[in-house]
Formats: structure tokens, sequence, C-alpha cells
């Protein structure tokens, strides 16, 4: 038992100082020697230059001049030429002698100008064509010439290596910094096969378990996961296994990545995050190479997590989509080979998340492989208040703000949505030049995340603004006079979002999960009432109801095909079957007769509860005419004014 026990946390540092092939939290491996830097040749380069323009700009002042013969004799009888050279062909004569030369030389080595004391107008050379005259050598003689004879010009080794060699060096680091820039821009062709995930050093994910907030239940479940990777041999000693996999479940923004975040900073262990769709390309089996590499690099990290996002990229039903995916195929089946071929003791625990865990492949989901599955589901109430107060405490807030109501109006919503609410709150305050959030931005910021943008922009004539005030108006006195349904928080005809004309929100008191039959028919109505208002008020019915018809459509079909909630199938549910094609709606599994009662149930059920909405706003037309003058006066009705209204003048039977 002793030598199986704690097989991760033996050597742990040795193991770590020799892995080969893992880079840490910047992306570089610290065992890997450092390339040749270029930076001497560049140095040589530019050495070579600065001599080359060296001698230019000094050999520019002693450029021969050509004369001829008899001038060059005159000018040596005059005293202008101090120096003669003999070369093989001509007489180069120079206004200076070679000792004057040479200081010169060295006064300009050092300062790189040419000295005062000499006039630059007479640092010139004379050149003409050599003729055979005895008396040349004597007139030197006379004058004090100096003389003597140079070597035919020959050009130096090094200059002739350097012109051959200089453009081929030249060419190879162009094509060496091209090829880096090429690299830095897209992944090398030899590295498709390298895992793309992104490893975060220990303890440096930045989230615990108190960041997270709302899902209590989860966080339980993932608590033993912690606790093996802090203290495994407790697990190991009494031969418990932990699970080698878990898998996170629940809609989009309740928190899935933050869980993992928070479990591996809690365990304080690396952290492999990588999504599904970065094992998918477009060469077959890259994907299956990037979770090899992936599942080795992890090993050797031990121990570890693994968190693989969106899993459901790859772990689609493999009979599930029409001739199938041979690469997805692929990677889906070595993830299965990978999570089966090592121990749980291994310390290499899988987290993945997913909001479609009904597409995933049964081989996924058994034991053995992710054998836990933890529902991360929207917050309740007590949910919604818990991450309120984290995502608020950032804030400067006004001592106005109800955290409570404010978690009260976010019924439904996740997370997300909640810290969206809490910026966007905050930047309302800082366009309005204020010191402190208020509960009125929080509010609005709500109204903002359920109705979408207001659009004040948006000018309707006077015919359309009535319509859609007597519209709303119907909306918020039906749910005023249904017994269940949730009361009004504000009525508006301010237009928002894509196509709203106005809006009536309702906040509701409680979480609710379960829902009577009355109360969905009580939903049904409050749908109904802004087109039997249009009806009663104007004679007519407009588009303006068309989200609400479709609403109401669905609301009273599920009641027939998935609640049982109908007299011919009372405790019966009428599915359709799945096409077993994505994306392909399947046929009914019920006869036509079926459709036909589902189609006239239907349609009796909403007929029956537009005449029950009509009858009542009828009976109540003082408070509907009065209540939607005000809307339109105002634009906006707050939940107090608006039951103060009807109060006034609803009756209620």
């Amino acid at each position: 038992m002793n030598d199986d026990k704690n097989l991760y946390f033996e050597s742990k540092k040795q193991k770590e100082n020799e892995k080969p092939g893992i880079h840490n939290d910047k992306g570089i491996n610290p065992n890997t020697k450092k390339k040749f830097s270029f930076t001497i040749i560049y140095f040589i380069i530019m050495f070579i230059f600065l001599i080359m323009i060296n001698n230019m700009l000094f050999k520019s002042h002693m450029e021969p001049i050509e004369i001829e013969y008899s001038t060059f004799k005159s000018m040596i009888s005059q005293g202008q030429i101090q120096q003669v050279v003999f070369n093989e062909n001509n007489y180069i004569g120079y206004s200076i002698t070679k000792d004057e030369a040479r200081a010169t030389l060295e006064e300009y080595a050092k300062t790189r100008q040419l000295p005062n004391t000499i006039d630059k107008s007479m640092l010139l050379a004379y050149q003409t064509y050599k003729i055979d005259d005895p008396t040349f050598i004597t007139l030197l003689d006379e004058k004090g010439v100096q003389y003597y004879a140079s070597a035919p010009a020959t050009t130096p080794i090094w200059l002739s290596l350097l012109s051959t060699f200089l453009p081929l060096i030249i060419f190879f680091v162009l094509m060496r910094m091209l090829s880096k820039r090429l690299e830095g821009g897209a992944q090398s062709v030899m590295s498709f096969n390298q895992n793309k995930s992104k490893i975060v050093a220990e303890g440096d994910t930045g989230v615990r378990f108190a960041d997270v907030a709302g899902c209590e239940e989860s966080k339980a479940e993932l608590v033993e996961v912690v606790d093996f990777l802090k203290n495994g041999e407790k697990y190991t000693k009494i031969g418990a296994k932990i699970p080698k996999g878990v898998l996170l479940v629940g809609p989009p923004g309740t928190g899935k990545t933050l869980l993992a975040k928070a479990v591996a900073g809690e365990a304080g262990v690396p952290f492999f995050r990588m999504s599904g769709a970065d094992f998918v390309e477009m060469f077959v089996g890259v994907g299956a190479a990037r979770v090899r590499d992936l599942f080795k690099q992890a090993r050797e990290k031990a121990p570890c997590i693994i968190f693989i996002d969106e899993i459901d990229a790859i772990g689609k039903q493999r009979s599930a989509s029409l001739g199938g995916n041979d690469e997805r195929e692929q990677t889906l089946n070595q993830l299965l080979v990978e999570m089966d071929g090592f121990d749980s003791r291994s310390g290499v625990i899988i987290l993945a998340a997913t909001n479609r865990a009904e597409i995933l492949d049964p081989a996924l989901l058994r034991p053995g492989r992710f054998d836990r599955q933890v529902l991360v589901d929207k917050p309740d109430l007590e949910g919604r208040l818990a991450i309120l107060k984290i995502h608020s405490s950032k804030l400067i807030l006004d001592n106005s703000v109800d955290l409570k109501k404010i978690a009260q109006g976010c019924a439904g919503l996740a997370g997300a949505d909640l810290a969206n609410i809490c910026n966007e709150a905050a930047l309302l305050a800082v366009r309005r030049n204020k010191e402190k959030v208020s509960q009125l931005e929080f509010e609005e910021a709500i109204e903002k995340s359920i109705a979408g943008l207001e659009r004040k922009g948006r000018i309707m004539n006077e015919s359309e603004r009535k319509r859609v005030a007597y519209h709303e108006t119907g909306h918020a006195l039906t749910a005023y006079m249904t017994k269940g349904a949730s009361p009004v928080s504000k009525i508006s005809i301010v237009p928002r979002g894509f196509g709203a004309l106005g809006y009536t929100l309702q906040y509701p008191t409680e979480d609710r999960f379960l829902l009577s039959e009355g109360e969905l028919l009580g939903s049904i109505d409050v749908l109904l009432g802004g087109r039997a208002a249009e009806e009663i008020t104007f004679g007519d019915i407009s588009t303006g109801a068309s989200n609400d018809i479709s609403r109401a459509s669905d609301q009273v079909r599920k009641m027939i095909c998935d609640y049982g909630m109908s007299e011919r199938f009372k405790n019966l549910t009428l599915p359709k079957s799945s096409s077993g094609i994505e994306g392909v709606a399947g046929g009914r599994e019920y006869s036509e007769d079926t459709q036909k009662y589902i189609d006239e149930e239907s349609e009796r059920r909403i007929s029956e509860r537009y005449s029950i909405v009509l009858a009542n706003l009828k009976k109540n037309w003082k408070a509907l005419d009065e209540i939607a003058k005000k809307l339109l006066a105002d634009e906006v009705i707050e939940q107090d004014e608006f039951e103060r209204l009807a109060k006034e003048y609803v009756i209620i039977e």
C-alpha cells in the first residue's frame, strides 16, 4: 500500500527541473537555450561601412586633378607641389609633403576634422602622364621635392572577400528577419500538432471560492477536488479514488469557467485552460495530436488541472451528424483514450464546461471519465443578492441603493448579467457626473438589460403613440387584475431595443419553480391584454401584438403537448421525435387526428382567454383610458403611481 500511494507527490521539484517541453505562464521554455543572436553580424557590417565612408570622406579632398606635363613641371618649379609619386604610367604630385600628410591623417583620425593650420584649398593632388624626360629628376632635386615610386595598385584580399560575401550575408540576415516576422504572425506549419493551452502558474488564477457566489451547491461538490489536490495522502491511504473528471453543466453566464479557476486557485496548482474549438483544425489528425500533447504536459506538471471550455465542440455524439466529421471524431476518440489512460493517483484532474450536455457522447459521460456532473444553474434570490454584493463592492454606492430589491428585479438572470448590470449602473452614474451610484442607475441598467437600449431619437406620430399607450396599459391592467401575476414595476412608451415601441416591466416578488394551470392561463391573459385594449379603444387591431401572440401560442401548445393539461390528453405528453441530424427538426410521434386536436384546442383556449380579457377591460374602460392618458402625458409611469391609479379606477368583482 505504501508503495502505491502518493505517486505524484514524490520528487516534484526534480520533475519540474527535468521536464523538457513545459512552458511557463509567459509561454517561455526555461530549459530551452537561447538562440544565437545576430547582433555581432550587424556590428561587423556597420563597422565595415563606417571604414569605407571614412576613407571616402578623407580621400575626397585628395582626388588627383589631371593636368598637362608642362604645367606639372611649372608647378614644381613654383613650389606648389611638394611630393611626387611615381606610378606605373603617371606622376602624382601632392601639395604637401609626406610628413605633413601623416600629421594631417593623425589629426583627422582624432577629431574627424582637418587641422586649422592647413589650408584646405592646398590639400590637392595633381596627376600627369609619365614622359621620358632626363631633366625631371634634376628639377625635383633642385626644388627639394620628395619623390618615390609606388607598387602597382592591387585590391586587398579582405576587400575582395567582402565584395563576394557581403551580399550573401545581407541576404541571409534579411531572410532571417522575414522568417521571424512570419513565425510571429502565424503558427509554423510544423507546430500544428502542439496544443494551444494557456498554462497559469500556481495560485495565479486570481480567483478563490470567495469570489464565486450564487452556486453554493456547486462549490460544495468541488471542495473534494480541491482537498484531493492539497491532501491526496488521506484519500490514497484509505484506497479512495477521486473522480477523474468533473463536468460543469449550466446555462451561459452562470460562472462555470469562474468555478474552474476558483478550484485551481484554491488548490494552488498549475491550470491548463483550453477551448474545445482549439483542438479542431482543417487537417485530419491535428486535434488528436494536440490532445496527446496536452495530457503529456499535464502529467509532467502533476498535480494540475486541465480545463476544457465548451467541450461540446469536440464531444458531440458520433452518430449525431450525417456522415460524421473525421477530424472531430478522431479528436474525441483520442480524448476518451487519454482519460482512460491515466491513473487518478497521477494528480491530473479534468474539468470541462458545457451548456449543451444533452448532445455529448455517452462514452464521455460514463463513470471513469467524467464521473461527476455538477449543475451550475441560474441563481435564486439569495444567490443573486450575494453576486450583487460581490460586484457592487468595488462601486461607490449611494444610501438609496437596495440590493435586495435589485435582486428581485433580476429574476432569471445569470451571474454574468448581474455583473454587467453593476457595470452599466456605474457607467450611467459617470455619464451624469455623479460621485455615487444610486438606485435609479441600477433600475435603468436592469431595463437596458431586459428591454434593450432606450431610443428616444425615434419619433412616432401621435396616432402610433396613442395606440402604444393603450396597448401597454392593457398589459398592465390585465396583470393587475390577474391573480398570481407579478406586480407591474413600470410602464413606458419610450422605444427600446429592436422594434419595441413600448414595454411593461413586471418584477416577481419571489422565485417560482412550479406554476399551476391557473397561473399559466393568467400569463396568457397578460400577453393578450395589449391587443384586447387596442380592439376596445380603436375598433381594430395592429401588428404591435405579434410577439405577444407568438408567446401566448407557444405557452398553450406546451400546456397541451408537454404538461398534459388538456381534456383529451390529460396526463400524456405529445413530443416530437428527433431526426438524428443536427439542425433538422424531427417528425411528430402522433397521428394527424391528434395534430388536428392540438390546433383546435389551442385556438379554443386562446379565444376563450381573449374573451375573458376583453370583458374585463371593457368593464374597466375608465381605468384603461385614465392610465393611458397619464402615460401619453408622462411617457413613463412608475409602480407607485400605477397602483394608485389602478386602485382608484379598477373594478374587481
